[in-house]
């Protein structure tokens, strides 16, 4: 019988019935490692007020948690290549489990450095997770359909977000001494001991909670066997050298890697340092320094409510828009809002700050799922090194911190300076953009 054009033009679904059950599971995970993320971020600011570091030593925290991703990526996508996805999904909730419980010891011991390896051995789940469940989501249907399948679950990745941050506000932030830095250091050695121990314990419980959690959903991975899409079957063929040679062969892919290494920089970066931002215009202002830090949180959770809509909305255009080109417009509006947080010194230079995670949203999704269009059949590989490029995360944010811990440059405020960072973070986003637009009419 010969198709009608009605029939050739049909898009094909974003999901099938049979994927709808592995789609939700997974999924799930997605909202999981946003927690992680952006619960951590503001713990920046409270672990320098805590143990009154710099900002500086205090970034080490997200050199901890973004080295476990560095780190584990590789060793999660031989496992896949040897096993399935399924397992590396659950070898990535049991790390992060353990992760999350080893606060518990951490507040015992009062070390930072315990809460380091608490938070890499969490980042090696998190690895594990999304080397795994990234490039499965993406072999859940048709290749045709894949930035979209990706770019919805990742849609949910916020909603873990906006629980982390409204977590990190309201029943961590909310709950230590308001001691500020400056104060803490004339306390007496045994009082602030006991201030010490009191804010590690509020700081520790929500991550001990989330490893119980953690526990449960790996039972379901255990107990429910997820189905085998074809596409990802057929991977197992290549060798690990013959899917190392054609992805670095491709300059999409090579690429990608190097776009996606400057945007996890970047969106760190943003929401990382939004709390230094904003503490040094609320303080400017007459605030204290601990209701500056809740304020500036309270704009860091805005920032993830645009975010967790921007992905849902991006979701909706790449359907109706080619995705290079959605990518590039964002691109270069993220390029004008970081201008503008840098020059101004007021309450729009927060605003066009917030405004950044609308112009984030479907960059990361966007950029990996470009970056293995060609490439499926090596994506289990390919995704080590998509992730292994989050370790943007982890190099880029500390050199913002040196740069804030500068105070002034030039009778400048240094934290609107540093954003000079993601600026030059989201030009090379830009130039990947503009790399596939070529690509496409070639």
């Amino acid at each position: 019988m010969p198709l009608t054009s009605t029939t050739q033009n049909k898009k094909p679904p974003l999901l099938e019935k049979r994927y709808v059950l592995a789609f939700t599971l997974v999924t799930v995970c997605f909202a999981l490692w946003g927690f992680a993320n952006d619960i951590t971020n503001p713990m920046v600011k409270v672990f320098g007020r805590i143990y009154q570091i710099s900002t500086a030593e205090s970034s080490l925290v997200q050199l901890a948690f973004y080295g476990g991703y560095f780190i584990m990526a590789l060793p999660a996508a031989l496992l896949n290549q040897r096993t399935s996805y399924r397992t590396g999904i659950i070898v990535g909730l049991t790390l992060y489990a353990i992760g999350a419980l080893l606060f518990y010891p951490g507040v015992k011991s009062g070390s930072f450095s315990s809460f380091l390896l608490a938070y890499f051995i969490l980042t090696c789940g998190l690895s594990f997770l999304e080397t795994s469940a990234n490039p499965y989501i993406l072999t859940l249907g048709d290749p045709k359909t894949a930035t979209q399948r990706l770019n919805l679950a990742q849609a949910f990745n916020p909603i873990g977000s906006l629980i982390g941050m409204f977590v990190a506000v309201e029943i961590v932030q909310k709950n230590l001494h308001h001691f500020s830095t400056g104060e803490r250091v004339l306390l007496p050695d045994d009082v602030a001991h006991t201030v010490q121990q009191h804010d590690l314990h509020v700081l520790a419980t929500p991550y001990i909670f989330i490893g119980l959690l953690i526990v449960f959903l790996l039972c379901l991975f255990v107990f429910i066997k997820l189905p085998t899409p074809a596409a990802a079957d057929r991977q197992g063929n290549f060798s690990f050298q013959g899917s190392v040679h054609a992805l670095w062969s491709d300059k999409r892919y090579r690429y990608g890697v190097l776009a996606q290494f400057f945007y996890v920089g970047a969106q760190i970066m943003v929401w990382t340092f939004i709390i230094q931002y904003g503490v040094r215009l609320f303080t400017s202002q007459g605030l204290p320094e601990h209701e500056s830090e809740i304020l500036s949180q309270r704009f860091n959770i805005l920032a993830m409510v645009l975010f967790c809509g921007g992905r849902f909305g991006g979701t909706y255009l790449s359907r109706r828009t080619q995705p290079e080109i959605l990518l590039r417009s964002l691109a270069i509006a993220a390029i004008i809002c970081t201008t503008v947080t840098i020059l101004f010194t007021n309450i729009i230079g927060l605003i066009a700050l917030v405004l950044i995670s609308v112009c984030m949203s479907i960059m990361f999704p966007t950029i990996y799922a470009q970056s293995l269009q060609d490439q499926y059949q090596h994506s289990q590989i390919g995704a080590a090194g998509l992730i292994m490029a989050i370790l943007g995360g982890s190099v880029l944010p500390p050199l913002q911190g040196l740069i804030i811990d500068m105070g002034t440059i030039f009778g400048h405020p240094a934290v609107n300076i540093s954003f000079v960072m993601p600026l030059l973070s989201f030009v090379v986003v830009l130039g990947y953009a503009l790399f596939l637009v070529q690509t496409s009419k070639d």
